[in-house]
């Protein structure tokens, strides 16, 4: 058998370079083009160093960072009220439960649920034929007591002619005067029986004891009811005007009545002081109200006592059951030195410290005693003097014994010096012969 083999590929000997008379590729030109290119990177670095030294030369240096802008306002003392803001629940001026004084079938209900309803308005209809008919019998006793009445006093007068002239024993005519005046009481009986018996008949229509908003019915017509039972018809509530009441802490009370002695606060209006009311959302009632009176007693459990304002609900907004908060004035300050919250700064114990610039507007670190918190300020107890500049803006800049720029602050407006503060210029084109750092961003600190 035959194989086929595949020829061997011949190896060709490697072409020599062939040297041609092109300047492209002449030794000379060669050597010329890596001369060019040195000489290239040569300028390029005298350049670059020429840049450098002339950059550190004609450079401006950087002009040192002045003093950091400080927002700062002077603290005054004024006349501040104050106000101890307690929890409270409103209470209906009067109730009063609605009971049947008959007993009965209810035949209708007279009013709407939940409308206002008017001192002696028919509320609900009691079958009253059985009370009819108890009058009608009432009557009917009444004119015999009447009739036999007659006949006894008749009979004792007659009695009384006869016993003068020995007609009649003393004996008879003591018995008829008896049997008269039985017969007289008998229809004082009659009459008073009478008289209930239309009573009951008027109470067959219920009425409304008081004006005020009625609740729900709790019976249908149809319903038996009975006299004096216990659960209620209906529930009327007069909500004009409203009680509040609410607590204090008797420890407060008598921190309180010691800074009156003191002369530290003083009183306002007497035991006729105002009381302001606030809802739940946190909005403010539109109506003051007036304290009514001040418990004696302190509750053995909560330690508290409990005071009661009248408040008027004129458009009906307090309901009874609901929580408010009442702002009792508690006192006056005449000196009141107040400073913002925001200025407060606490460490890790509790302590309140706050920022100040001295007259050499340097920073210094104050500890203070605070009182009470009054709306978004603190009432200063020790630790600062009217007319020293506290520092309410630009803390994250400023740190004790650092020299600042004190700017005055509007809290009223809330603009500080960081608000007010222009915008950064933009930069201006660079002159000849200035050196331009090409890596700075805007914004950049610098």
């Amino acid at each position: 058998m035959i194989h086929a083999t595949t020829p061997a590929p011949i190896e060709r000997p490697a072409r020599a370079p062939r040297l041609s008379a092109s300047p492209a590729f002449s030794p000379s030109c060669t050597t010329a083009a890596r001369h060019g290119v040195l000489a290239q990177r040569l300028a390029g670095l005298a350049l670059a160093l020429g840049l450098a030294a002339c950059g550190g030369k004609d450079a401006p240096a950087t002009e040192p960072q002045g003093p950091a802008a400080v927002g700062v306002v002077t603290l005054q003392t004024r006349a501040q009220q104050l106000d101890a803001t307690l929890p409270g629940r409103t209470r209906a001026y009067l109730t009063a439960e609605v009971r049947p004084q008959v007993s009965g079938i209810v035949q209708q209900r007279l009013f709407t649920e939940g409308a206002l309803v008017r001192k002696g308005q028919p509320l609900y209809q009691i079958d009253d034929r059985p009370l009819r008919a108890t009058e009608a019998s009432a009557e009917a006793t009444l004119a015999r007591a009447e009739a036999t009445a007659r006949t006894q006093e008749a009979n004792a007068r007659r009695n009384a002619e006869l016993v003068k002239i020995d007609a009649i024993s003393r004996q008879a005519y003591d018995e008829s005067q008896a049997a008269a005046a039985q017969a007289r009481a008998d229809v004082g009986v009659a009459r008073a029986n009478l008289e209930t018996a239309r009573i009951n008949l008027r109470y067959s229509r219920i009425e409304a004891p008081i004006a005020g908003r009625i609740s729900l019915s709790s019976v249908t017509p149809g319903a038996l009811v009975t006299a004096n039972q216990a659960n209620a018809l209906t529930t009327i509530v007069q909500m004009d005007p409203m009680y509040v009441d609410f607590t204090q802490s008797s420890t407060e009370l008598v921190q309180l009545k010691r800074d009156w002695e003191a002369g530290r606060y003083q009183k306002v209006d007497g035991n006729q002081m105002r009381v302001r009311i606030r809802l739940d959302d946190g909005s403010d009632y539109p109506h003051e109200g007036r304290l009514q009176f001040a418990g004696v007693i302190v509750n053995d459990t909560t330690g508290t006592v409990t005071l009661r304002a009248v408040v008027p609900n004129p458009d009906g907004v307090l309901m009874p059951g609901m929580y408010v908060q009442a702002l009792l004035p508690t006192g006056l300050a005449s000196d009141a030195l107040l400073i913002p919250q925001q200025s407060v700064n606490r460490d890790l114990t509790g302590r309140a410290s706050v920022l100040v610039v001295n007259a050499d507007n340097v920073v210094e670190k104050r500890p203070v005693e605070l009182a009470r918190a009054l709306g978004n300020r603190w009432l200063v107890d020790s630790g600062l003097q009217p007319g020293e500049r506290l520092v309410v803006d630009g803390f994250q800049r400023i740190k004790p014994g650092d020299k600042v720029a004190p700017q005055v602050v509007d809290l009223n407006t809330k603009k500080g010096p960081a608000a007010a503060a222009p915008a950064p210029a933009a930069s201006a084109p660079p002159a000849a012969g200035q050196s331009v750092d090409i890596t700075a961003r805007p914004g950049a600190s610098r």
